[in-house]
């Protein structure tokens, strides 16, 4: 994720002392608080990693390379991002990427933001719709080239800021979305989102497809990620599969209790 959403440039002081104070407690993470009835122990942890977690020196200039941390031993699974930041721009060290969870025989999926067509790409490929659908196309042969067979595309819906903001009307930022879930589906994959009520009505409107969510906290702790497990923080009527929480260098996920670890792990990821 890119949190910018998509760039993590903290306007004021007060924010970056939270961000310092999140970070901290982060760093903390066997100490964080279990949701009640839940062990600390039982709870799988893992995380998420993109073109920020390239060597430096890589990346398309407005979104460059940043050299953070690769999962640790810890990590049970790792999301990785297909994307560098927008659709159309592929993550420039995917192949490493998953060679290193397959080298640590991790659980992977994948995610890809989605985001509206330059004009230029609108003329390209003839609209909205086939924009999304071409978006698709490209991520899910990335996906193959790399070998990357997540069962799952996580849909990041998320402000973009340029070269691909969204377009003000929710209906033709739909019309990108159905695209790119019609061409995801067809290839035999499963899809769900990454994103939040707000992010999600503002881009998209009342839509609710009911989809798997994988939700987040943003920059806070374990404890505060596994509050959004909780059915009142659905932003599109589906069931909590996965929560992320975040620091200024890394981000972190953890399954959502109450359904068998192993059978999550089996249904929403692949064993690299």
């Amino acid at each position: 994720m890119t949190h910018s959403p998509f760039g993590r440039v903290l306007a004021t002081g007060l924010s970056v002392l939270l961000a310092c104070t999140a970070s901290v407690v982060a760093r903390s993470l066997p100490d964080a608080a279990a949701p009640r009835g839940t062990s600390a122990r039982s709870l799988v942890v893992g995380r998420d990693v993109s073109w920020p977690n390239c060597p430096r020196g890589l990346g398309i200039p407005s979104r460059p390379s940043q050299g953070k941390p690769m999962p640790p031993p810890s990590a049970r699974f790792v999301v990785i991002g297909l994307t560098n930041g927008p659709a159309f721009h592929p993550n420039p060290c995917l192949a490493a990427q998953v060679d290193y969870a397959r080298s640590r025989h991790l659980w992977a999926a994948a995610y890809a933001v989605l985001t509206f067509p330059t004009p230029g790409q609108l003329r390209r490929y003839g609209g909205p719709r086939a924009a999304g659908r071409a978006q698709a196309r490209q991520n899910v042969a990335a996906m193959r080239a790399v070998g990357l067979p997540s069962p799952i595309v996580w849909v990041d819906v998320e402000p973009v800021s340029p070269p691909a903001p969204w377009s003000p009307r929710p209906r033709a930022n739909r019309a990108v979305l159905r695209g790119a879930l019609a061409t995801y589906r067809r290839a035999g994959l499963r899809v769900g989102f990454y994103s939040t009520p707000s992010m999600w009505r503002g881009i998209l409107g009342p839509v609710r497809p009911g989809l798997p969510e994988w939700r987040t906290a943003g920059l806070a702790t374990r404890t505060a990620a596994l509050a959004r497990c909780a059915g009142r923080d659905s932003f599109q009527g589906g069931r909590a599969v996965l929560t992320q929480w975040y620091s200024l260098r890394e981000d972190f996920d953890v399954l959502c209790p109450g359904r068998p670890a192993e059978q999550v792990l089996a249904a929403y990821f692949t064993r690299l």
